[in-house]
């Protein structure tokens, strides 16, 4: 027989900017493996006095291989996959409220990238963040989420799909991509650069000047 309790856990973040000069937040969640204090390093080209960059960390650390060595991080599994969520949610919304207290940011930016976007994206319809721009970054769009509710994070902001040409994740599968999200009632800027599965300075910076 399952047994179930919760507790409370400490968890880390990341950042990258000044929370006092910064007129926009960026939190962005990382991959798979990936631990935040790595991760935010992909997001320096951003100017630190304008944006405050926050990475948190996926509640569950590992080794990568075998029992030592390098450690990452993930957000869910398939097993307990839902108390995961229901956990990642509180999570995300003390971490926003903490983080926008006595702050009023002209902008809230919410990206995933990866294993991170799903967690994003299901955080994005049922959160307390309210993200201005959201960014799915080489990440499957979550098939457990409907879009037919009244209130709906993707209808409510700027919304961005972003992938490398090369993302051996999406290989032959660029156009399906690209017809889901057109048949979608929310919009959706689809942006392919040259590049694999990761981040593209380039790329960040394009979408950071078109929501300027």
């Amino acid at each position: 027989m399952e047994g179930k309790i919760t507790i409370s856990k400490t968890v880390r973040y990341f950042t990258h900017g000044n929370p006092d000069t910064a007129e926009n937040i960026w939190l962005v969640l990382h991959g798979y493996s990936q631990l935040p204090k790595f991760f935010i390093r992909k997001f320096q080209a951003l100017d630190p006095e304008k944006n405050f960059v926050v990475a948190p960390e996926g509640m569950h650390r590992f080794y990568r291989k075998g029992t030592q060595g390098r450690v990452g991080a993930s957000w869910m599994t398939k097993e307990a996959r839902l108390d995961d969520i229901e956990d990642n949610h509180k999570y995300l919304d003390k971490l926003a409220e903490h983080l926008l207290k006595g702050k009023s940011y002209k902008q809230r930016y919410l990206l995933g990238f990866s294993q991170g976007g799903a967690t994003a994206t299901r955080w994005h319809q049922r959160g307390s963040y309210n993200a201005d721009h959201f960014i799915l970054w080489a990440s499957v769009f979550p098939e457990d989420i409907s879009i037919d509710e009244e209130k709906s994070g993707m209808l409510n902001s700027n919304n961005y799909f972003v992938v490398g040409k090369s993302d051996p994740y999406f290989e032959g599968k660029l156009d399906e991509v690209q017809s889901f999200f057109e048949k979608q009632d929310f919009q959706t800027t689809v942006k392919i650069f040259d590049g694999h599965h990761d981040m593209d300075t380039q790329t960040l910076l394009e979408i950071a000047n078109e929501c300027e």
